[in-house]
């Protein structure tokens, strides 16, 4: 029998990843930040579909390619990456999950739990990268930590009451509206320097 080598590879897909993500955060973020637009059934259903699709199916994917390359074809070899294959793959389930919830108006209570580990997901990314000296990565998982950590008393309603004007107002969405916004940023830049790193040369703190 022939055993057959892949070729060591240094285009890991993980600049689709960053832009799944970016584009839920930025989606998800100015709505709970702004209020826009203002949540209803349909609005609801949109948001939903692009969590679904963009920021699951993009990060899942990603996490599954890498994990194979790791685990079954050799064509990466960075230790770190396993933890990007990890990071990606959990937030992208949970993506998948968030997403149908909303689009079909299920209770998100026991969102606050589910929180709980995927902010020790998000310590353990920080502290790899921050470790390997892959700061910029390091610097998102930083973000994750923020996102989820405020996403529990998002979710309780802790906090939360009613304006001069009769609107509720919920701290813990408002903070966490701005932490995927401010994340969403990062992404952006993330994405777009992986890109030109690995497209063009260029030299820029990336994945």
């Amino acid at each position: 029998m022939t055993d057959v080598t892949f070729a060591t590879s240094a285009f890991a897909p993980v600049a689709l990843g960053f832009l799944g993500l970016a584009t839920g955060y930025l989606i998800w973020g100015v709505e709970e930040l702004f209020g826009f637009p203002h949540r209803d059934a349909s609005v609801d259903r949109s948001t939903g579909m692009w969590a679904i699709w963009m920021s699951g199916f993009c990060q899942f994917f990603v996490g599954a390619y890498l994990f194979a390359g790791l685990a079954w074809f050799g064509t990466f070899k960075a230790p770190a990456l396993y933890t990007a294959a990890l990071a990606f793959s959990a937030y992208g389930i949970h993506w998948f999950v968030i997403g149908w919830n909303r689009y079909q108006g299920n209770d998100t209570r026991p969102d606050a739990v589910m929180a709980v580990p995927f902010v020790f997901l998000g310590l353990l990314g920080a502290f790899v990268f921050f470790k390997v000296g892959i700061w910029a990565v390091g610097v998102l998982f930083v973000g994750l930590v923020g996102v989820y950590v405020a996403k529990i008393p998002a979710t309780l309603g802790l906090g939360s009451r009613v304006n001069a004007a009769g609107e509720p107002v919920n701290p813990g969405l408002k903070a966490m509206g701005l932490f995927r916004v401010v994340t969403g940023v990062w992404l952006i830049y993330l994405f777009v320097s992986t890109t030109l790193d690995l497209s063009l040369g260029y030299h820029l703190p990336a994945g």
